[in-house]
């Protein structure tokens, strides 16, 4: 996708939540019913029914020591895992492109980690890979590597290869200083169950 249609995408996607959000709190502050507001089609609840709670234990819930305290944890808990989701959305996108020494050249970080990933899929005795190139500052970047090791594989046999394959990494993101963190493990050697 371009990223024109993100960034409309984005704007649009937070536009409506900022409808929302402030529909839902001028709901929540004004004390005025809401019935002489709503169109003449709208359709009537029947009387004494409550849809979520009924009144009487609404009431008597709201008695009680802990319950609004957990509310409005539970609101400000929620608001701002949905606020460090959105500001998640902003970040990703064109930011990731990271310019190189040549003139005029960018990689995405994504695709950095993806090609340091198969290259060390390729290292013989790795099962499998995954690795993250996570932009720290201008000139920094983060190299996070997780291999797992075939059964029986000693780390040591494994390890050098690996390392110049960091270094092969290091080497591309040219004007960056990376700093990278590899982590083995080993794959689990299950016997297959007969029924």
């Amino acid at each position: 996708m371009r990223p024109s249609r993100l960034l409309v995408n984005r704007l649009v996607l937070g536009g409506t939540g900022l409808v929302l959000l402030l529909m839902g709190g001028w709901l929540a502050v004004t004390r005025t019913a809401l019935d002489p507001q709503l169109p003449a089609w709208w359709p009537e609840p029947p009387t004494g029914h409550q849809v979520l709670l009924d009144t009487a234990q609404l009431a008597r819930l709201r008695g009680e020591g802990w319950w609004t305290p957990t509310v409005i944890a539970g609101a400000i808990t929620l608001s701002l895992l949905f606020g460090c989701w959105c500001l998640a959305q902003f970040r990703s996108g064109a930011a990731r492109r990271l310019p190189l020494a040549a003139p005029g050249g960018a990689v995405r970080a994504q695709a950095l980690a993806e090609a340091l990933a198969v290259r060390a899929r390729a290292v013989p005795g790795v099962a499998r890979s995954r690795a993250r190139v996570l932009p720290r500052s201008r000139r920094r970047l983060e190299v996070r590597l997780r291999v797992w090791l075939r059964p029986g594989v000693a780390p040591q046999t494994v390890l050098p290869a690996l390392c110049a394959v960091t270094d092969e990494a290091d080497a591309s993101a040219a004007p960056y200083t990376t700093h990278t963190c590899l982590r083995l493990s080993a794959v689990s050697h299950r016997m297959s169950h007969v029924r």
